[in-house]
């Protein structure tokens, strides 16, 4: 069992969440708002919740429930451990690709101030620039799954999106697989290049469509010149895009999978010391090698920081394109792995569906004193009122 962090952003929250709350009421927004209160009382008694008792010992401990909201990181364990034993099913026997698609500064303010519209469109750029490159240059149409991450190691504003690729697609025709070259799934140059030009054309678009607003230090941009101008700049600006070396294999990728799509904003374990007059933190130093270091922030510049990670409600951070998309993704993934390897169709065991894994939830923890099975034996209620959860 994984020891318990020494420090948790919850404590931040209780100790320092209603002074900042109080200093920031004028543009503190609801969202925002009720991210500080779930995380508060996440796994209090405050959200109510059960007794358990060891069938081997008899020992009795009470487990209080989670507030499930997606940017709580205690919240995330088992529903990363849910959402990977339904991807496991959907993983092709071939290499992997993780490709990351970065913002330059310029547009990540716009991102910022307009989150609901431009992060979907940079999702929706990335994954267009892959497929559309594909289309091309490997006569395949290709399927994949983005991740969207809003942070940088010191939780400054650093949107991207993590892209994991099979290495090559069906055939336009339909009738056959085709792999791409070894250790190469496409030019970064040209997915950089494709991927600014459908960004810019669609933040343009969005723009007069009135879908963007802008305040403080951006309310220029609201007029129509001068917004031509920021989307002129850049267009001559690089947008990098950065691909890793392919994975070995489906429990790599996994391991990948379970480390990107369910991640908060900052760990718990990343904490290094909670106090009156701040917060300190680890993180990794690329400008050193990757070294880790301790920064330490006075608290409200530590939760203002954190909050610049909320996203709106209903935006799905993880989603899916190509031949991996919702849309009859059975039915498509089924068509696709007979390509990939025409000879399972053929083979029962290969074939065979894999059993339903049991959801991470339904599983309690060992008894913490001689690890027997717990059980639950009573429930708890809640003390306070009606509590939202965010589990989008």
């Amino acid at each position: 069992m994984a020891a318990r962090p020494a420090f948790e952003l919850a404590e931040v929250f209780r100790r320092h969440g209603e002074s900042y709350e109080r200093a920031n009421a004028e543009h503190l927004g609801r969202v925002e708002r009720r991210v500080i209160g779930a995380i508060t009382i996440c796994r209090t008694a405050a959200l109510g919740g059960h007794v358990e008792q060891c069938d081997d010992c008899g020992a009795v401990r009470i487990a209080y429930n989670s507030c499930r909201n997606r940017h709580c990181p205690k919240c995330q364990g088992s529903a990363r451990a849910e959402w990977l034993a339904a991807r496991q099913a959907e993983l092709l026997p071939v290499p992997y690709f993780h490709v990351v698609f970065t913002l330059p500064p310029a547009a990540a303010e716009v991102a910022f101030q307009n989150k609901q519209t431009v992060y979907g469109l940079l999702m929706r750029a990335a994954a267009e620039a892959l497929m559309t490159l594909a289309a091309e240059r490997l006569c395949a149409r290709i399927g994949l799954i983005a991740v969207l991450h809003t942070w940088g190691q010191t939780l400054t504003h650093h949107p991207h999106v993590h892209c994991l690729v099979p290495g090559g697609g069906v055939a336009i025709d339909g009738k056959r697989w085709l792999a791409c070259k070894p250790n190469f799934l496409l030019s970064v140059r040209a997915l950089s290049k494709t991927f600014r030009r459908l960004f810019l054309d669609g933040l343009e678009a969005a723009f007069h469509r009135g879908e963007l607003g802008f305040f403080g230090d951006l309310l220029p941009l609201a007029e129509a010149a001068a917004f031509a101008k920021r989307v002129r700049a850049l267009r001559k600006s690089p947008f990098v895009v950065y691909a890793k070396p392919p994975f070995g294999g489906p429990e790599r990728v996994l391991a990948y999978l379970a480390r990107y799509t369910h991640r908060t904003a900052i760990a718990n374990s990343r904490l290094a010391a909670v106090g009156h007059d701040e917060v300190a933190f680890s993180y990794k130093d690329y400008r050193r090698s990757g070294r880790s270091r301790i920064m330490r922030l006075a608290p409200n510049e530590f939760i203002r920081r954190f909050l610049l990670h909320v996203l709106p409600d209903g935006f799905h951070r993880i989603r899916h394109y190509g031949f991996l998309a919702r849309a009859k993704r059975a039915q498509s993934l089924e068509r696709v792995r007979a390509l990939v390897n025409p000879t399972s169709a053929d083979d029962p065991d290969e074939a065979a569906d894999p059993q339903p894994q049991p959801k991470a939830s339904q599983a309690l923890a060992p008894c913490p004193d001689c690890g027997g099975q717990m059980r639950r034996i009573g429930s708890l209620a809640s003390t306070s009122g009606p509590f939202r959860c965010d589990t989008s």
